[in-house]
């Protein structure tokens, strides 16, 4: 066995065999029983990049203080030694107690138990400004965008950009904001070129304008906490659609726009996942939300087969259908290295 005496270690890096100091989020506790009617809780302790699931045994120095005291959604200190077992990664707990104020001084963040985006929040976020002082000409559009996205920073640089399926992880949704706002900038420019004509002509100030703020709703649809992003009740009853379009119409009282741009803006917000079974009540019945529906669906899409590809294991040359795309996803011939 080994040890890593002294400062914390991180659950995620431990190998099998180690024992250490470390900080977790409990992430479920169940009480079940075995086919014999013994009772035990099922619990699951968890960092940003591992999940560890263990029985307590009724017969367990921790057994009174699992049924007692350890608190789903909490954060503990933990001494354990991580094995890797013919049931999967176990933990041998020697100590567990709550965090504390002090813990903050040996690293402790609650973030350190979510996953996060691998960019920078706050380079991410600089980059948004840039595009905005860049491609948005319109002075009252782009007062209005920056008016948003400096009262929502904070929640900007932490939100996920959904719960399950893509960017579901700290900042994914400033991530995804980006990523979908460097297509629209993009796409916006090709098609400026491509169809001079155009009448009325793309408005790559609206591109740009309803890249950045086609999500922004989910800051009210969401509830954040230390196991991940759930609904609130405006959520299950409103969405993040319709309250994008409320916050772009708060924040013109604020940074008055004309009526024509503030029109066209709130369409590209609620047309941008373009059907209903997907919560637009619109479809994008302009160029400019017809570039960021694409832009939008685009991003989401490729990340859902970044991740199916990322989790495939086996030397087969396809994914398992298993995947939030459910499809097989072609990884290579057989054998190929």
């Amino acid at each position: 066995m080994t040890t890593r005496p002294g400062a914390t270690v991180l659950l995620a890096e431990m190998r099998d065999g180690e024992e250490g100091d470390f900080f977790a989020l409990l992430t479920s506790k169940e009480e079940l029983t075995t086919r014999d009617g013994k009772p035990y809780y099922k619990v699951a302790f968890r960092d940003a990049e591992r999940e560890v699931s263990f029985p307590i045994w009724q017969d367990s120095v921790h057994a009174a203080a699992c049924r007692e005291e350890w608190t789903p959604g909490e954060f503990y200190k933990l001494r354990a030694t991580f094995r890797e077992t013919n049931y999967g990664p176990q933990l041998e707990i020697r100590k567990l107690r709550p965090v504390a104020d002090a813990d903050y001084d040996d690293g402790f963040d609650p973030l350190m138990c979510q996953p996060q985006s691998r960019f920078d929040p706050q380079a991410m976020f600089g980059e948004l400004l840039t595009i905005v002082d860049e491609e948005i000409a319109d002075a009252s559009l782009a007062a209005l965008v920056k008016h948003l996205l400096s009262e929502h920073r904070e929640d900007f640089c932490r939100f996920p950009a959904a719960r399950r399926n893509h960017h579901a992880y700290v900042a994914g949704l400033l991530e995804h904001t980006l990523s979908v706002t460097r297509t629209s900038v993009f796409l916006a420019k090709k098609y400026q070129d491509y169809y001079p004509d155009m009448q009325p002509p793309l408005s790559k100030d609206l591109v740009v304008a309803g890249a950045i703020l086609h999500d922004i709703g989910k800051l009210r649809e969401y509830e954040v906490g230390p196991e991940g992003a759930q609904y609130g009740p405006a959520g299950h009853l409103i969405g993040h659609i319709l309250q994008g379009r409320d916050l772009v119409r708060e924040a013109a009282t604020v940074c008055p726009v004309d009526a024509e741009t503030l029109l066209r803006l709130e369409h590209v917000i609620v047309a941008h996942q373009r059907l209903p079974e997907w919560g637009s009540p619109k479809p994008p019945l302009t160029p400019e939300a017809t570039i960021v529906h694409y832009a939008d669906d685009l991003d989401a899409k490729y990340h859902m087969v970044y991740r199916a590809l990322g989790e495939s294991t086996g030397d087969d040359s396809f994914t398992s259908a298993q995947n939030v795309l459910r499809q097989r996803l072609f990884r290579g011939l057989a054998g190929d290295s």
